[in-house]
């Protein structure tokens, strides 16, 4: 059996429950989220493939 696991939804996954459980997260999963993202457009993510 092979499984493919995708990093997004997983992460989203769990930022969310993080966010129900303590709201005051909220910054801080947001903050990061955008820091990782600038990161990966400003160095490409070409090479940053889950399998």
């Amino acid at each position: 059996m092979d499984m493919n696991i995708s990093l997004t939804p997983l992460v989203s996954l769990i930022a969310g429950i993080l966010i129900l459980v303590v709201p005051r997260l909220l910054n801080y999963i947001v903050a990061g989220y955008l820091i990782v993202i600038g990161l990966i457009g400003l160095f490409g993510g070409a090479g940053f493939h889950m399998r």
